[in-house]
């Protein structure tokens, strides 16, 4: 799974999920792309399993960039335990996605494969996707 390799702080606050993507909103490699049409949360895992999806799909011909990563620290208490005694241990990460963030990149295959690699990897994602080429980023 992904994650980082050192963090400046290693409990963060919730923070709240606002506004458009302004960085990351524009293909930038390949030519067809999965673009979130909402704003959410992305799990270490959901990436992975987008990613492999993408890749089996594509019988590993052409090639995949993944424009997202897992950089938020998630916390929980253990089950059963009473409220309060302080913040709980990093439990996952996440990656923060807004309307707008092309998450997945891919090149070098048709456009119907394409078209159908991206929407079976947008249906493991816990947010709304839409597939975009080059041609017709909006």
């Amino acid at each position: 799974m992904l994650s980082p390799k050192k963090v400046k702080h290693r409990k963060v606050f919730k923070g709240r999920m606002r506004g458009v993507a302004n960085r990351g909103s524009s293909i930038s490699f390949g030519d067809f792309a999965l673009k979130a049409t909402v704003c959410g949360k992305m799990t270490a895992q959901q990436i992975e399993a987008a990613r492999i999806t993408i890749n089996r799909t594509m019988k590993r011909g052409g090639k995949v960039w993944i424009r997202v990563f897992p950089d938020k620290p998630i916390t929980k208490k253990p089950a059963e335990t009473r409220m309060g005694k302080g913040k709980g241990s990093p439990e996952s990460w996440v990656a923060i996605v807004k309307p707008g963030m092309i998450l997945y990149e891919i090149a070098g295959v048709s456009e119907e494969l394409a078209a159908k690699a991206l929407g079976l990897a947008g249906n493991k994602l816990p947010f709304a996707t839409k597939v975009v080429t080059k041609r017709n980023t909006i």
